[in-house]
């Protein structure tokens, strides 16, 4: 799978032109804030350097491509071919930014994936320890059943110990690159019991209970959000709105408007209203607590 959003070049020959950008590319990277943190959680097996570099032949190649093919239909049709290239740039560069946001989106969204699924994951863990199973066999079971990142995580923990790895070491690597704190938490928490011979079912309720008064904290603190995000929705998509179409009726009747005018300034209203609901529902689901399902 290819690391970089938007690169329709084959990996190999991106490397390659990627290589004239590498100077540029080390100059971004140290101005990015834990970029390489980033990338680690990501799992986008790339240094800071080479990928931003790779980001730049990708949007250069992009903005070569797209300003030929809009100068073709600008000519076409007789429009001004500098506006269009200005466009062009300026997609370019939101194109560029969103590459350099990608590590971060991607590893939010690991995060994401792992934490919804923890809780389920270790009452189950608790209920296999209960019943006699030994605890290299529940990592087993859970690593074939269907808890998103956390299955995934203890698959490839299953598959290390397999291989000779010693359990404890295993749980500590995996812990220690994963970008979730409360998985992290959650493993060592299991680890040090392990080290210390205490009973993993204890442990695992402590797990249960911590992570419980967390999800609660993260719902009241979403539940103290929403009133606010409500009255803004309220006065962007229902209020303003219905003042502007009232706003244009009695300006057209005063000012007797062109309909044509008139049509486009409710077209540009319901645009207006369409972009912002769709930017509050992605607000909405950014600031849903990842503990819950």
């Amino acid at each position: 799978m290819m690391p970089i959003p938007y690169a329709f070049l084959p990996l190999t020959l991106l490397r390659k032109l990627s290589r004239i950008f590498l100077a540029p590319a080390r100059s971004i990277s140290k101005n990015i804030k834990d970029f390489d943190i980033f990338l680690e959680q990501s799992e986008i097996k790339l240094k800071p350097e080479e990928y931003i570099s790779m980001s730049i032949a990708t949007t250069i190649f992009l903005f070569f491509m797209l300003s030929i093919i809009v100068s073709i239909l600008l000519v076409k049709f007789n429009i001004d071919i500098l506006a269009g290239l200005v466009a062009v740039f300026f997609v370019s560069l939101f194109i560029f930014s969103q590459q350099m946001m990608y590590p971060r989106l991607k590893a939010k969204k690991r995060v994401r994936d792992i934490e919804k699924n923890l809780l389920p994951a270790l009452q189950n863990i608790l209920v296999q320890l209960n019943s006699g199973v030994p605890l290299f066999n529940v990592l087993a079971i859970i690593s074939e059943s269907s808890y998103g990142g956390v299955s995934e995580q203890f698959r490839i923990a299953v598959r290390k110990i397999n291989a000779g790895s010693q359990q404890i070491n295993v749980l500590e690597e995996i812990a220690k690159n994963n970008p979730s704190i409360h998985f992290r938490r959650t493993l060592w928490q299991i680890t040090n019991g392990m080290k210390t011979g205490s009973n993993m079912a204890d442990v695992i309720k402590v797990s249960i209970t911590n992570l419980s008064e967390e999800q609660l904290i993260q719902i009241q603190k979403y539940g103290s959000q929403l009133n606010p995000l409500a009255m803004f929705y309220m006065i962007i998509a229902v209020i303003i709105p219905a003042l502007g179409v009232t706003l244009v009726m009695v300006l057209s009747s005063f000012l007797s408007l062109n309909p044509l005018t008139t049509k486009f300034i409710f077209w540009g209203l319901f645009g207006f209203v369409f972009f912002f609901q769709l930017m509050f529902i992605g607000m909405l689901k950014m600031r849903r607590p990842n503990l819950l399902e």
